[in-house]
């Protein structure tokens, strides 16, 4: 009898081409994207003379720089008018496929993947940005590298690693209306820490995570990377083969119905062993919010903020007592009582046509009390979004909808938080600055961002949803 396999040794398995003494496995890469700041790759490449090995598996996205507002225009930054040129002419010189500023596929390298059916079941995937986590919601195995590994997988579509060992989260039963796939994921970290998951692959798993939508499997996987994950997974399964069913770069026809057969063996053999597994109980889930400056100062929105006074441990009291400087709070303060100055609704972890409508169930009729920016994930989100009338919904509101693109998730497209302001924010990270210098970030879900907006403060979104369809 064959040892049980975990679905993350099955994906391992079926790309490990060589071994070296060391320990590391020559890997092959099914997927590559680039963006534009995969530039210092396509330097080093371009140094040795060389040309994309597999050009037809690499696909470039113009989505980090690139601006969100007067895109009929040029763009006014120079530096970024360059690199988006440069993404333009390296993918060019090496025949590879770009989803480019003005095309109408264009959108957050982590939301066209999958929305192109480019991201499949059993794939490896790379990219060199460290939320590529995010495709490891439709059963594949992917994660983010560096500048130098992306030149490694342009040059001979391979990369070396080290196996991570093998983490199991289970979360079990059912959540209560309005708990998101974002209050998970949160609820996951502040219960494992930041670091909790580091050195492993992680693959989520239990009724709850059954009952995801795609679009909230890919914000929990995008999400584990701030549990301090390698990566995350969940194992494909009927929600998974109708979400890929259609699309542009899905396998049509017969070929579809062969690679279902294929993808309805990835999942993790009955008594099979990981190296750590975690349970959560679905229902004691409540919505969450960040309060200082690492994902995992999360806590439920009933909450307070932290006093140090009562903590055992001296480091950890002054990184409250810091956490809290920084983020102009009082320890023993409720969570409600905390105002915000503005929202920001997009990036790869919560842009997509799920999450704009979970926004506008609650915006819908009423009028933001603070400004704010709603980013979709992708061109094709936008337009869809339109054609709902989501896009009327959040103007009314007074919030500001804007084209895609990475946005004030990192700050470097223009789209910043002015200093010593607060945001409520869909986004990943809430490290000092993430957002813009002096930037203060409140992580939560789509929902609980709207309920910030229509309050002017952090808020229960529940009672706002009484009565509407979410």
């Amino acid at each position: 009898m064959a040892e049980p396999l975990t679905l993350i040794d099955k994906l391992w398995a079926a790309h490990e081409i060589t071994r070296r003494e060391d320990g590391a496995a020559l890997l092959w890469v099914d997927r590559h994207y680039v963006h534009e700041g995969s530039f210092h790759a396509f330097s080093q490449m371009k140094a040795r003379s060389r040309h994309a090995a597999e050009p037809s598996l690499t696909f470039g996205v113009a989505d980090h720089y690139v601006p969100t507002r007067g895109r009929d225009h040029d763009i006014a930054n120079p530096e970024i008018a360059a690199m988006v040129r440069n993404l333009s002419t390296n993918t060019e010189e090496n025949a590879i496929k770009l989803f480019g500023l003005h095309d109408p596929r264009q959108g957050i390298v982590h939301v066209v993947g999958p929305e192109q059916g480019l991201t499949l079941p059993g794939l490896l995937v790379v990219c060199g940005d460290s939320h590529t986590s995010t495709h490891g919601a439709l059963g594949a195995y992917a994660f983010g590298i560096g500048a130098s590994e992306v030149a490694h997988v342009l040059m001979t579509q391979t990369i070396w690693q080290k196996k991570p060992k093998r983490m199991r989260i289970a979360v079990e039963g059912r959540t209560t209306p309005g708990v998101a796939a974002k209050d998970i994921a949160l609820a996951i970290i502040a219960r494992i820490h930041a670091d909790g998951a580091q050195g492993h692959a992680i693959e989520f798993a239990g009724s709850a995570i059954r009952a995801l939508s795609v679009e909230g499997r890919l914000t929990l996987c995008n999400m584990s990377i701030e549990a301090g994950g390698r990566c995350g997974m969940v194992a494909p399964d009927a929600t998974t083969f109708a979400y890929v069913k259609g699309r542009p770069y899905a396998p049509k026809g017969a070929d579809f119905d062969r690679a279902v057969e294929d993808w309805s063996k990835l999942a993790s053999d009955a008594g099979a062993s990981f190296d750590h597994e975690v349970t959560l109980d679905a229902a004691a889930i409540a919505p969450i919010v960040t309060w200082g400056t690492t994902p995992d100062d999360a806590l439920p929105i009933d909450a307070t903020v932290p006093d140090p006074n009562r903590e055992s441990d001296p480091a950890r009291a002054q990184y409250l007592r810091d956490a809290i400087d920084y983020m102009g709070l009082a320890p023993g303060k409720k969570l409600t009582d905390v105002t915000v100055d503005r929202i920001f609704i997009g990036s790869c972890t919560n842009s997509r046509i799920e999450d704009l409508r979970a926004a506008a169930a609650v915006l819908a009729g009423r009028t933001a009390k603070v400004p704010g920016l709603v980013s979709p994930g992708s061109t094709l989100v936008k337009k869809q979004a339109e054609e709902e009338g989501l896009d009327k919904i959040f103007r009314d509101a007074g919030l500001e909808w804007a084209d895609s693109g990475c946005s004030m998730c990192v700050g470097i497209n223009g789209d910043l938080v002015p200093s010593g302001e607060r945001c409520a924010s869909t986004t990943n990270r809430n490290f000092r600055g993430r957002q813009g210098p002096g930037a203060r970030t409140h992580l939560m879900s789509p929902a609980m961002v709207a309920a910030a907006a229509v309050t002017g403060h952090l808020a229960d979104v529940r009672p706002l949803l009484a009565g509407r369809k979410a």
